[in-house]
């Protein structure tokens, strides 16, 4: 899980508000509906905008029109997202599935964020198919470059749905607002490409939520259930 210092403790996590993810772990395997897994929080650093936006969507820009540039905002240039998810699969993953009780497979392997972190793990399963299964994309910002990452995935860049899933979701107040027009995009993209809603693809509106930690504790068990269900 991405921005991990969110997800467990109100102490270091932004507006003091955590995500409850051990509430949330604990309740669901209680009630039998969610499997036993190892949750890998992963902390932010300064750099979390260029750690986070797609490098691969930036690279393909170079072939676009000019007029593109002028559209991306300049701190999300220059990514390091190839450098960020190589570190996750190259060291870090493989430093957890050898001194923990894993399932190693791609299909028990999943990825988890909000808004950048939605956004970079949705980039996981396209950099990373062989490793990563499924991704859950809470609030995925989709604005850089009034849609640059939408833009990209309609390239040829959905994730294969024969052997990946995907949850999407978001609000409908502040930052989220803006998001409802691009998610509508992606959605009609994962369809043609062959996902199905209720199988292996989700994307569900949340009115009256906004674009924060207690938003999206209120839903966490829903893309955990999606992931991990029992």
């Amino acid at each position: 899980m991405h921005d991990g210092q969110n997800v467990v403790n109100p102490e270091t996590s932004f507006l003091g508000v955590d995500w409850g993810l051990d509430e949330s772990l604990v309740a669901g395997a209680a009630a039998g509906r969610l499997q036993e897994f190892i949750a890998v929080l992963v902390w932010n650093t300064p750099q979390r905008l260029q750690e986070y936006m797609p490098a691969e969507a930036l690279r393909w820009l170079t072939t676009q029109q000019q007029c593109w540039y002028d559209r991306v905002e300049d701190r999300y240039y220059n990514p390091t997202s190839d450098a960020y998810l190589a570190m996750l699969v190259q060291e870090l993953k493989r430093y957890v599935d050898q001194h923990y009780r894993t399932l190693p497979a791609q299909q028990h392997t999943a990825v988890m964020g909000s808004s950048m972190g939605g956004l970079v793990s949705l980039y996981a399963l396209q950099r990373y198919p062989e490793v990563f299964g499924a991704a859950a994309c809470l609030s995925t910002h989709w604005v850089p470059g009034g849609g640059l990452p939408v833009a990209w995935l309609a390239q040829g860049n959905i994730p294969d749905p024969a052997t990946h899933r995907i949850y999407f979701d978001h609000g409908t107040e502040g930052l989220d607002s803006e998001y409802g027009p691009y998610q509508k995009q992606v959605d009609q993209l994962c369809k043609a490409a062959g996902y199905t809603e209720g199988v292996n693809y989700s994307s569900v509106v949340f009115p009256g939520e906004t674009h924060n930690e207690l938003a999206w504790r209120k839903r966490l068990h829903l893309p955990l259930e999606f992931l991990f269900g029992a």
